[in-house]
């Protein structure tokens, strides 16, 4: 040893804020599927950065992206943008990220979302309002998805039939189309068949406290307790890359715990591309990320319209996925 260390009987002044919004990244290359991800990536983080109010601490996951993704995230880091920066080598899957996540989190409070999910300005204190009006709520989101209502929730069940002094109740076609349409988009569904199929779905709406709550919340964005999340994670390393989102959703319900959604509108899912309106819409608040315009031309190829080829093109990129990254 030469000399002794400057941090000797010192003490840190940091303290963790109440808030830790955590972010789970995976972008393996920027072509195919991916070409725009690193664009919805930035839009996600700089929604947070912008439109999150202080104090908070962001952290972020990444489940071994490409350089060029763990470069942007190391310079977020490094500009004071990202609190914590977790790098892994290899991907473990987002069960796994979570395990370490939320393990990791120093706050009370744990805001999550996927790479891919747009907030808008007063998304927390929304969330936080939810969350302290309702007594045994466990998980909020901030926007509501009609096929995930918690209509089978025991929890929700069993909440409604205590009748709690305040608590009411409606049965209404509260979210609107448009939200529902731009959600198919963003995952890959036929807005028109999904529209179709929740057409007859009512929404049931509750309200104490003066607040009132969607009956549902969502996997890719939600808030939520940490000791709750952390009971609810699986207790072993299962290997899967996706998935268990279901039975994350089971854990929360058998902590006797209500999973519900603001209603309105304060956050969005993206999906892998950034439409021309999110990205004007983005500008109004001032996130501008220079992403390169994304074609409007849906019209399939003629290929795709031959019936059956759909199917047989995914078996053959899904094919080429495993060959590519040995999965």
């Amino acid at each position: 040893r030469i000399g002794r260390s400057p941090t000797r009987n010192k003490k840190s002044l940091y303290i963790p804020a109440e808030i830790s919004v955590a972010v789970i990244s995976f972008i393996p290359e920027l072509f195919g599927y991916h070409k725009h991800r690193l664009d919805v990536l930035k839009i996600t983080l700089h929604s947070i950065i912008t439109n999150t109010e202080k104090p908070y601490d962001l952290m972020v996951f990444d489940n071994g992206s490409c350089s060029e993704v763990t470069g942007y995230l190391s310079q977020l880091k490094a500009e004071g943008q990202i609190d914590y920066l977790f790098l892994s080598q290899k991907n473990i899957g987002k069960i796994g990220g979570m395990r370490i996540l939320f393990n990791a989190a120093p706050g009370k409070y744990i805001a999550f979302a996927d790479d891919d999910v747009f907030f808008y300005p007063g998304w927390l204190p929304a969330h936080l309002n939810i969350m302290s009006a309702y007594p045994s709520v466990g998980m909020v989101s901030g926007v509501g998805v009609r096929n995930r209502a918690e209509r089978s929730s025991k929890a929700l069940e069993k909440y409604m039939q205590s009748e709690p002094d305040g608590l009411t109740w409606t049965n209404e076609r509260r979210l609107l189309d448009s939200w529902e349409i731009e959600w198919a988009n963003s995952t890959g569904r036929d807005p028109i068949d999904h529209l179709e199929k929740t057409k007859d779905k009512l929404d049931l709406i509750l309200k104490l406290n003066k607040v009132e709550a969607f009956a549902g919340a969502n996997h890719f964005q939600f808030l939520a307790h940490k000791d709750v999340l952390i009971n609810a994670l699986p207790g072993e390393w299962t290997g899967r890359l996706m998935g268990e989102m279901m039975e994350l959703d089971e854990a929360i319900d058998q902590q006797d715990l209500l999973r519900l959604s603001t209603v309105d509108m304060y956050t969005k899912h993206i999906g892998n591309a950034i439409s021309d309106e999110l990205r004007l819409e983005a500008g109004k608040y001032g996130i501008d990320i220079d992403a390169s315009k994304i074609s409007k031309n849906t019209k399939k190829h003629w290929l795709l319209r031959i019936p059956g080829m759909g199917r047989v093109f995914w078996k053959i990129y899904d094919w080429l996925f495993r060959v590519l990254h040995k999965a």
